[in-house]
Formats: structure tokens, sequence, C-alpha cells
């Protein structure tokens, strides 16, 4: 198998003036790119820090970001993704954990990490990227360092969001990453030269398991850094190729796409994950971009372990709901569903997932009690719920913590918002737990609809009522007009919208 910088090096050289990256107006070629990571790497070691040393990063999708991925990768130094808009304390746990010896900081995000020095003693240098930027980077020798690089070597550490708790720390090896980007193309049509990737969201993020294929095929990686709906049906409109988007970035896209005029017949695929889809936003936009979507699930510790093509995901199968479910399990992945016991259950059961793939991780980084706790014999323990069905499709219910359990029956979130969902004039649903007086938990129904469209509160509790019985009906729901909030990758924060309605009324809030 070949390392991540023996790889991107070959494609360098054989697509060394062919596009790159593009970033705003900004254009690179494989040279130009390779050639400024070379001097950042150099740069790295001229501070002193050795191979395997391990970089943070602030950063949003820009040019110098691909500066930062390619620059570390030549260097053998071990990223370590930072996440905008997270906490300073989550900031400097990050960096305390994993003993980060440097700091990467775009100058907008200085406010950020302001007394981080104090914060973290070990801390030894940090890079700010200002309008001094390209003229330290360009001082810098662009003579391949060439560290040796071994397959298990630390490539990459990666954080779990941190909405409960702080947050830990995936590492990956050269050999872990190789095997997770095979498992990221399997299913998608062929990468080939001159096809494109839009980064709408961070390239530290999920959408980063899009640049490098892109990289080793001679395809070019565009970084935006900011979504912007008219933009990106513009990009995807004009340059087509492959995206990595969360479903409320889809379902932004499909409300306004339209009222535009845009042909989107270059697409190639565009990958949802990070949460389960509404199927009418499925529908939407199967509607707007065509049989280009596709679904995946996985976890930051293994991703990713089911899949489902355009094809799959809106056929009629007998004993399945594609429409419904997270995606087919993958050839290279083990899926089993356990019991409280962590046994596997029978076929078609509810339960925890548990999951094996190559490019897992094989421990929480500097957590040894958690890590015995999340990885049993090789296997991953989610704490997502789901069941398998005869096909191999995989339905989530929740996550375990998110269950709500009112007068000793349990509800799980997903389902209610399945439903509540596929009301037409619905854009947006999360269901929370509240408190009740009687039953000490009941759902909660928060929903955002659709410009111009009314609902009534007595119509989405008869709904839920009618489809899945007067035990699971809401008994609270809320219209809100701004969209429901995000985390820095785009996902709903339940746990946020859960606090507004135990907030001072007395209660505890169990799991949270």
């Amino acid at each position: 198998m070949i390392n991540v910088r023996d790889s991107m090096r070959r494609s360098a050289n054989w697509h060394r003036d062919k596009l790159a990256i593009i970033s705003g107006d900004r254009h690179l070629t494989f040279g130009e790119a390779w050639d400024r990571g070379l001097r950042l790497a150099n740069a790295l070691l001229d501070l002193g820090l050795k191979p395997k040393d391990k970089v943070a990063v602030l950063e949003e999708n820009c040019l110098e970001a691909s500066d930062f991925l390619i620059g570390t990768t030549i260097g053998n130094f071990i990223r370590v993704p930072l996440y905008k808009k997270n906490a300073p304390e989550a900031h400097a746990h990050m960096i305390r954990n994993t003993g980060c010896k440097a700091l990467v900081v775009d100058a907008k995000h200085l406010h950020e990490v302001a007394g981080i020095k104090e914060a973290v003693p070990s801390l030894q240098h940090i890079i700010i990227r200002d309008e001094n930027y390209e003229s330290w980077l360009a001082s810098h020798d662009n003579r391949d360092p060439n560290p040796e690089i071994a397959l298990d070597d630390y490539h990459v550490i990666r954080h779990s969001g941190g909405t409960t708790g702080l947050p830990k720390g995936m590492g990956f090896t050269h050999r872990a990453w190789m095997n997770m980007e095979r498992d990221w193309t399997y299913r998608l049509p062929t990468m080939e030269e001159g096809d494109c990737c839009v980064h709408v969201g961070p390239i530290s993020h999920g959408s980063g398991f899009l640049f490098l294929p892109l990289w080793i095929s001679g395809g070019y990686n565009i970084l935006e850094s900011k979504f912007e709906v008219g933009r990106v049906l513009d990009l995807l409109s004009e340059h087509g190729g492959y995206m990595f988007a969360v479903p409320t970035i889809i379902s932004d896209l499909v409300a306004e796409a339209d009222n535009l005029n845009r042909d989107f017949t270059k697409l190639k695929a565009i990958v949802i994950g990070g949460s389960p889809m509404l199927p009418q936003t499925a529908l939407k936009a199967r509607r707007v971009f065509g049989d280009v979507l596709h679904q995946m699930y996985g976890q930051t510790e293994a991703t990713p372990v089911v899949w489902m093509t355009s094809r799959e995901w809106f056929s009629n199968i007998a004993g399945s709901e594609p429409l419904v479910a997270a995606g087919k399990i993958m050839p290279f992945a083990r899926v089993e569903i356990r019991d409280e016991n962590n046994q596997p259950v029978e076929a078609g059961a509810v339960g925890e997932l548990a999951l094996q793939t190559d490019g897992q991780i094989s421990e929480i980084w500097d957590a040894p009690e958690l890590t015995k706790q999340r990885i049993v014999d090789g296997w991953i323990l989610t704490g997502d719920v789901g069941r398998i069905d005869e096909n191999g499709y995989l339905y989530l219910s929740d996550r375990k913590d998110d269950l709500i359990i009112s007068g000793g029956f349990n509800i799980w979130p997903a389902e209610l918002e399945l439903v509540i969902g596929d009301l037409p004039q619905v854009r947006e649903v999360v269901v929370v737990r509240a408190p009740h007086k009687r039953f000490g938990e009941t759902p909660a129904a928060v929903i955002v609809l659709h410009e111009g469209a009314s609902l009534q509160e007595s119509e989405v509790i008869e709904t839920c009522e009618k489809r899945l019985g007067k035990l699971k009906r809401p008994s609270i729901v809320v219209f809100r007009e701004q969209l429901l909030p995000r985390t820095p990758v785009g996902k709903i924060r339940r746990n946020e919208v859960r606090k507004e309605f135990w907030s001072g009324s007395g209660f505890t809030m169990g799991g949270s």
C-alpha cells in the first residue's frame, strides 16, 4: 500500500501543469500547489519541528488551506484541525490533548484563540496567516525534505464535534486514511482527470474525504470559504463533478433552485451524510439535480460503513424502504446490531450499532478508559441505534442519548421527524425531549416551514397520532421562522434546541 504523501507527490508530478485548486479568483496548478506545500513543510522544519510532530490549524476553506494539507503531508507532520465557532476552551483542549507544538491560524480567527499560549504552555509556535504570509512562505526552500513515512505513522487527528462534553481525538494512520479513501470512492462514479469537487463544507471534516481522491485522480478541488446558495448552484452548474453535503445544505439549495434556471448535467455525484435526510427533501433534490444523489453513514471513528447510490435510494425493493434508510452495508465494512449486553440481536431487531472497517481508529486519543468502552474486541460501539433489514439496508433510530422515555414508553425522535417531515409545508424539523409534570418527559417538535407555507399544531399532532399512535404524538409543537441552529459543519444542534425546553424548568435533563 502507498502512503498519503507518495500518492499525492506522484499525482503532482503526473499532472504538474493541470488545474488543481480554485479558491475564489485564485487558481493553482498541481506544480504550483505542490511547490507551496514544499515551502510550508520546510518552514515548519526550520522552526525546529520534527516529522511526526503535531500541528493544529484553525481556518476555513481557502487556498492556504490546501497549503496546510499538502505541506503537513509532505513533512510527515500530524494534522490536528480545529473547528471554527468552537469555544476557546474546546480549541485549547484539542491542542493540549494532542500535544501540538505549533498552531497555524487565519488572521480572521485569531480572536477565537486569544490567550492560547497561556492556556497551553506546551504550544511553541503560532503562525498567523495575515498579509505577511505570502512573503513568509516564499522565503522558504522548495526542496523536498522527503522524510521517511511508515504506513502506521499517524496522518491526522480529527475530533468529534464536541456537542456533548469535550471533543474526543480520533487518530488515523496513513494506512487507515488510504483505506478510508478507497471506501469513499468505491461506489461513486469513476473519478477522472479534469473532474472537480466543490467543497462547501470544511475540508477538515466530511468534505475533506473527497479532496485526496480528486487530487490523485488528476482532478481539481474548489474551496469555498462560506456557503452561499446562489454561488454554489452556479458552481455545480458550471463545473459539475462531486460535492459532499449535510442535509441542511441540500435543503437550502433545493429551496432556492426552483427560482433559478440552472443546468446540472455536469454533476456526477452529491454525497450526503452527517444526519438523516427527510424523504421529501431527498425527492426534491432528485428532481432538481437528477440521479446523482448518494447517501452514506459512518462515524468519525469509522466511515463509511453504509452507502446508497441514487438508483438504490429511489427504488422499490421488496422487504426494504430505501427512501427512509441510511444506506446499504458496504462490502468492506462489518455492521452488527447489539443488545444492552453487547450481544448480536436477531435480524430486524433494534439495538446499538457496532462497526468494523479497514480505516477505523485503533484508539481514542489519550483516553484509555474511553477507548475500552467504545472499542471492544476490535468493534466500534457507536451509541447509534438502528436495525438492518433482510436486504442489508440500515435504518437509524437515533442516538442512545436522544431516547425519550415518556411514562415508561420509549420514543425515538427520528420516528416523529420522518412523519412530520413528510408534511409538504415542513422545511426542517427536530424532535427533542421536554419536561412533563405527569410523564417526566414528552416529545417536543420544533418546525421550520417553507416560505409562505402555513401549518397548524393540531395537524402535526393528528398526523403523528394517525401514523404512529397516540403514545408517540408530540405534546408540544413549536414553529420558528429562523433556521434551526447548526454546528460548524451544518448538523442541527439537537442539544441546543433541547436545552431551551429544560432551562429553568426545575427538571434534570437525563442523558445530556
